[in-house]
């Protein structure tokens, strides 16, 4: 792969608010603990020791380990599940949904990021172990948002009726969804995709994906967290208890909210009165704050002291939202730094108020890295009508009106008629005002009719052109639809398993791998080399 990048700023396709916290962090002050840069981390990993101790160490490591146990993994993921005992170890985060076979390929990104970044930190104070790690959103209740991908002009979907935590889902069907994905790279004997769709399996949902993940990013040694855990769930209790008993998430967001606003700050997400969701068997219901206590569908009204209880004997079935699972993931990881697209990275600057109440530790958050892949067909067609990279940026309209005028621009130059009219024009009115000074407007008017006939059969001219380069002008189309479908961005919509028609997937994965640079914000754009 070819690597050019450009500035964010340059390329049209992010806000104020998401250039600032991509590049620009010292703005956002007010709402984060620290700026984002390479220095600050040494002051990171200080506060973070302090706030972390060897028993959720323990807890963490020995939760991982009994989760690992169920597959097969490399020695470089287990030595970091070990090293995650260790004072001296830190991880670096990002996390999203159980996506059907990743989903949008943001979600490789995102982990490669995170893996590169726990690299570059490893050189830079060797002194200490850096353990990249996914957070599975293994919690999730919005199942029609991960069930379908888009591969090879086919839409595969995951049908099933069970509700609640998406993680929960048993398998049912699964292995038709599977073997559809199969049958499309059966013609290529030694792809790889077999061995990852038997590695997709398990219980239920999320053991599925936390194996099939693993698969993908073993061999760089990242290690997967699923947040539904009973044992982690009880390092977090302290703070649910202070959640049902005082709402003290809600009021914090409120605040910074009101800050937000007031500095033209969008809002990415909304504040519950409770930020807690109840988990039963095939449900994930908000808990309601009513005056005889807590309401939750299905179970009732329960009392303070009921639902406290419950709390505190049964953790695993009380469920962070939005507002509170970063703070949660915050508790129970000796985490430094969050890593997330620009849409999640703005509801961040919303929680650092929560962060302060909890007496927790907010992390260093950073943007991830953002990249546009040019395969070779759409490489090829940008060739053949001259398109540079930079137009990629720019509008179709006037991709196409640049190409028309570097080669149809002698077709449709006027330029030299138009000047000729104009002195025609002013010789005749003259000649007709000496001859008779009340034919003027006579004249004038005789010489509109002149104009529009001549525009009339330069549009004509134009339009002749137009048709003969029209199959260039599609071709410019072609391109910009594949690369910005729906005048999107690629990765929200492009799946992995696109790029790897012959079924070889390590390849692309690591050639992404390659081109992200944590410490640099810019765009990437990787142009494919044909072999």
């Amino acid at each position: 792969m070819q690597k050019f990048t450009f500035k964010r700023q340059d390329t049209g396709l992010f806000t104020d608010q998401q250039l600032n916290l991509a590049c620009q962090q010292e703005r956002l002050l007010p709402f984060i603990n620290r700026v984002f840069s390479k220095a600050n981390f040494e002051q990171q990993i200080a506060s973070k020791k302090q706030h972390f101790s060897d028993d959720k160490r323990a807890v963490l490591a020995a939760t991982l380990s009994d989760n690992y146990a169920k597959i097969t993994t490399t020695d470089k993921v287990k030595a970091n599940i070990e090293a995650l005992k260790e004072s001296t170890t830190f991880t670096i985060t990002t996390g999203h949904q159980l996506s059907l076979f990743t989903g949008p390929i943001y979600f490789i990104y995102k982990i490669l990021h995170v893996i590169r970044l726990a690299e570059e930190l490893a050189l830079e104070f060797p002194e200490n172990k850096f353990v990249p790690v996914f957070w599975m959103a293994s919690e999730d209740h919005d199942f029609e948002e991960i069930q379908s991908i888009q591969l090879f002009n086919q839409t595969i979907t995951w049908d099933s009726t069970q509700k609640g935590p998406v993680g929960r889902f048993e398998l049912t069907d699964f292995e038709a969804v599977k073997n559809t994905v199969k049958e499309l790279f059966s013609s290529h004997t030694e792809n790889e995709i077999n061995v990852l769709m038997d590695a997709y399996t398990g219980e239920n949902l999320a053991e599925a994906t936390f194996s099939f993940v693993n698969a993908l990013f073993q061999k760089y040694g990242l290690v997967i967290v699923d947040g539904d855990q009973s044992a982690l769930k009880s390092e977090f209790v302290a703070t649910m208890h202070k959640e049902l008993e005082h709402q003290f998430s809600f009021h914090a967001v409120q605040k910074t909210n009101a800050l937000l606003q007031k500095e033209g700050y969008k809002l990415q997400v909304n504040a519950r009165e409770i930020n807690l969701f109840y988990l039963q068997e095939q449900s994930r219901e908000r808990i309601l704050h009513v005056e005889d206590g807590f309401f939750v569908e299905g179970k009732g009204t329960l009392s303070l002291e009921t639902i406290l209880a419950e709390l505190s004997d049964f953790p695993e079935r009380f469920s962070p939202n939005v507002i509170l699972r970063p703070l949660y993931q915050e508790t129970i990881l000796p985490n430094l730094c969050y890593v997330g697209g620009v849409g999640e990275m703005a509801y961040w600057l919303q929680l650092k108020g929560v962060f302060d109440a909890a007496n927790e530790l907010y992390p260093l958050i950073q943007v991830r890295s953002s990249l546009l892949y040019i395969d070779p067909i759409t490489a090829k067609k940008m060739d053949k009508v001259s398109m540079n990279l930079t137009q990629l940026f720019e509008d179709v309209a006037t991709v196409k009106k640049a190409y028309l005028k570097e080669f149809a621009s002698e077709e449709v130059d006027f330029l030299s008629i138009e000047e000729q009219l104009n002195v025609l024009k002013t010789t005749i009115v003259d000649k007709v005002v000496t001859a008779d000074f009340n034919l003027e407007k006579y004249a004038q008017a005789e010489l509109v009719k002149l104009e529009k006939q001549i525009v009339s059969i330069q549009e004509k001219v134009v339009k002749t052109v137009k048709q003969r380069h029209e199959t260039a002008l599609k071709t410019i189309e072609q391109v910009n639809e594949k690369l910005f479908p729906s005048n999107g961005m690629q990765e929200r919509s492009l799946n992995l398993f696109q790029l790897c028609n012959t079924g070889k997937v390590a390849e692309i994965i690591n050639g992404f791998y390659k081109a992200i640079d944590p410490f640099d914000p810019d765009f990437v754009v990787l142009r494919a080399i044909e072999k």
